[in-house]
């Protein structure tokens, strides 16, 4: 048998497919790895924004409604949140009622009642309430040693309260409560275990409501360490500290998780006592390629 080799018009198409394959083919893998990496990114900002506005809205979930504020990171002046418009007020600040308390374990640890007919002056009687029990949840969840119940306090609600009551004004020295005129009521325990003592001042003389909600804490959210370069920066939660006392966001006692990194945006607005807040993150893609993506999330 002969074997006879390619023919001249043969090798051509080879060459032609060849060259084909090489141009496009590269091409082709270049394009399926680009859109894996897309594919990729876009998945884990798609999941870290949605942790991020969740977190968020986990806590203002629970958050006293007339203490929320905007405040600017420039100057630390803030508003009501219905009148912090713009980009200028970055930093959303909020007094959070105790819901872990709240929750208890078989039973609520605190009742949200005033028992207003065995109320008086001195002191304040919640049935149902148990505050040895509430100062071990306050204890395990607090980072500041020291921090307890008696560094706690109330939120008559339905009471006539602005902004200015809640201890926001960063001024030096710190605002501390000296009575009880003010919206937020600094309370200490009693042996009796569903009774609430007036930590400073009394009751004489103010409006004391049926239903109250306790806070031993404030949150922040805001981006930190902002880098020009990249317009990016650190989501963070600030947390563990009390207005009412003098303390505030970036206070030494204040502690502060991070959310996220490499967010570009964090906004938020109020219609009325509903939240909307924005999440925007990016990303390098490849080279200098810019990828962003946004999440929005809406409180009641």
């Amino acid at each position: 048998m002969r074997r006879y080799a390619f023919t001249m018009l043969e090798l051509v198409f080879v060459i032609v497919i060849m060259g084909i394959l090489g141009k496009y083919g590269v091409e082709f893998i270049a394009q399926a790895y680009h859109n894996f990496i897309f594919a990729q990114i876009n998945n884990k900002l798609q999941s870290d924004a949605e942790m991020a506005v969740e977190t968020i809205a986990a806590r203002l979930q629970y958050r006293i409604k007339a203490s929320v504020i905007g405040r600017k990171s420039s100057d630390n002046n803030f508003t009501a949140i219905q009148s912090a418009s713009g980009t200028q007020y970055d930093i959303l600040e909020w007094i959070g009622s105790d819901e872990e308390s709240f929750r208890g374990t078989t039973a609520p640890q605190w009742s949200g009642i005033i028992d207003l007919d065995d109320s008086n002056a001195t002191y304040l009687v919640s049935p149902g309430t148990n505050t040895n029990n509430i100062n071990t949840t306050i204890t395990n969840l607090s980072h500041n040693s020291g921090t307890d119940i008696n560094d706690s306090a109330i939120y008559f609600i339905g009471s006539n309260s602005n902004q200015n009551q809640f201890g926001w004004s960063m001024t030096n020295p710190p605002p501390i409560f000296g009575d009880q005129t003010q919206a937020m009521h600094p309370i200490q325990t009693d042996a009796n275990s569903s009774v609430f003592i007036p930590k400073v001042g009394s009751f004489s003389g103010e409006d004391v409501y049926e239903y109250y909600q306790l806070a031993w804490t404030a949150y922040a959210v805001g981006i930190d360490d902002y880098n020009t370069a990249s317009n990016t920066g650190t989501l963070k939660l600030w947390y563990d500290y009390q207005p009412w006392a003098g303390e505030y966001r970036k206070s030494n006692v204040a502690q502060s998780v991070t959310i996220m990194k490499n967010v570009s945006t964090f906004q938020f607005r109020a219609v009325g006592s509903v939240l909307k807040i924005q999440v925007c993150v990016k990303s390098n893609l490849v080279e200098d390629e810019k990828y962003s993506l946004c999440k929005e999330k809406t409180i009641f």
